[in-house]
């Protein structure tokens, strides 16, 4: 079912100013837009637009919103746990200050006597650490280049890339009982850190080494990179390490 943006107004509150302005960001393009131009907002827009508002709700600039969604590694579902367990530290933080201002109320009356600790309980000011973790899943620098580098090169480009990476990493799966310090292995590896720099963004030997040590922490890089031949994403952390290391020796 489509709808129009003015029905998406009515249905989620959110201003059609502020569905104009989403579009024009590029944070929230409907993906229908009428020979006239005017936008028509699938179910999937709507789910996009769910996933706008509640990291609105936890802070997020529109920005960091924006390059959470476009992330290769954006995850919807383990978004929502997150966002849950941030909404909820929220909630019990409003719950906090409300009692600070209900005994700061009885205080001013002079029924009670607040402690200077307890005048400001609830208050916090330290940076959103759920904005921090969702960034470090879904928003680093490294992907935002990659991405926006892939978005230049267009369907064909990206799909040759695609191919590169794919005969690249079945080369180096059919190498993973092997040293990952052999000259072979090595020489294979230094073509996949050219690959990678030539995706928009330099790879300092910790960065590299830092990639390789991912794909083996995060079970979610683990799972994909095993599907090329069971170990492979351990071959490639140790693989990308040994590089590193010679690189700043």
């Amino acid at each position: 079912m489509l709808r129009k943006v003015k029905e998406v107004a009515e249905l989620t509150g959110v201003s059609i100013r502020t569905l104009h302005h989403y579009d024009r960001i590029g944070l929230l393009s409907p993906e229908h837009v009428t020979e006239a131009g005017y936008r028509q907002y699938s179910e999937r827009d709507l789910e996009t637009l769910q996933q706008i508002l509640f990291f609105r709700e936890l802070g997020f600039p529109l920005k960091n919103i924006g390059e959470i969604l476009q992330s290769p590694e954006y995850d919807k579902a383990e978004a929502l746990a997150l966002q849950r367990e941030a909404l909820l530290e929220k909630r019990s933080r409003l719950d906090r200050m409300i009692r600070t201002l209900e005994n700061t109320i009885q205080d001013a009356k002079g029924e009670i006597k607040m402690t200077d600790k307890e005048k400001f309980e609830g208050f916090d000011f330290t940076n959103n650490p759920y904005e921090e973790e969702a960034r470090q899943r879904w928003g680093n620098e490294a992907v935002d280049r990659s991405k926006q580098t892939l978005a230049d090169m267009g369907q064909e480009g990206q799909k040759q890339i695609g191919e590169q990476m794919d005969t690249l990493f079945r080369r180096l799966a059919a190498m993973r009982h092997r040293d990952p310090a052999s000259d072979e292995v090595q020489k294979a590896i230094g073509e996949w850190h050219a690959f990678l720099n030539g995706m928009g963004h330099t790879y300092s030997p910790e960065a590299f080494k830092g990639l390789g040590q991912l794909y083996i922490q995060d079970e979610r890089f683990t799972r994909n990179m095993d599907k090329f031949g069971d170990g492979f994403a351990k071959f490639m952390a140790d693989a990308m390490g040994i590089r590193a290391d010679r690189m700043k020796g």
